[in-house]
């Protein structure tokens, strides 16, 4: 087998480059949403960054110091469960926002009670508006950014459950 996957998945090394890469990619994403398109994300958007994140950091240490197999084969165990975390908030979120989940109290969006008097009135000026997790700020094919997440790092979560499965086959796990 000579193809892009099979070469991907014999370099352990490769495959978790290309895990942190895509990583990136996706925040990268998400501040473009947020920074050129002024798309605020809610508190639940802001959650789903916290794996990848950790990906980024992983898969850096892991590059420079994983030298052996075993070491590459356990930053691809923890970075099948960041991933599988990923996948799980984005499919959360999505359900939040299709009404299936019910969301986070503290993410709402309500509106805020009328003003006693000035300085009340002066108070909710004051106040950041908190941003709905139940809708969606931007959709494509159908999708939310939060479902679109969730299938990307469902396809890292499959891409690093490979390059587990190949190193099984080629008994690259740690024996004890």
């Amino acid at each position: 087998m000579t193809g892009f996957l099979p070469r991907l998945l014999a370099d352990p090394r490769r495959l978790i480059a290309l895990i942190g890469l895509a990583s990136l990619a996706l925040i990268a994403g998400a501040w473009f949403f947020e920074l050129v398109l002024h798309l605020r994300p809610c508190k639940l958007c802001l959650e789903q960054r916290a794996p990848h994140y950790a990906v980024i950091g992983l898969t850096t240490l892991a590059l420079i110091f994983a030298r052996s197999r075993r070491l590459q084969v356990a930053a691809l165990i923890i970075l099948a469960l960041l991933m599988a975390w990923s996948t799980g908030l984005g499919v959360y979120h999505s359900g939040v926002e299709w009404g299936v989940f019910a969301g986070p109290n503290d993410c709402g969006g309500t509106p805020a009670p009328a003003a006693a008097g000035v300085q009340d009135l002066m108070k909710q000026l004051q106040t950041t508006r908190i941003v709905s997790c139940t809708e969606a700020a931007w959709r494509f094919l159908g999708l939310s950014l939060a479902g679109w997440n969730a299938l990307a790092s469902l396809a890292l979560l499959a891409l690093a459950l490979l390059g587990l499965k190949r190193a099984a086959q080629r008994s690259e796990f740690p024996q004890n």
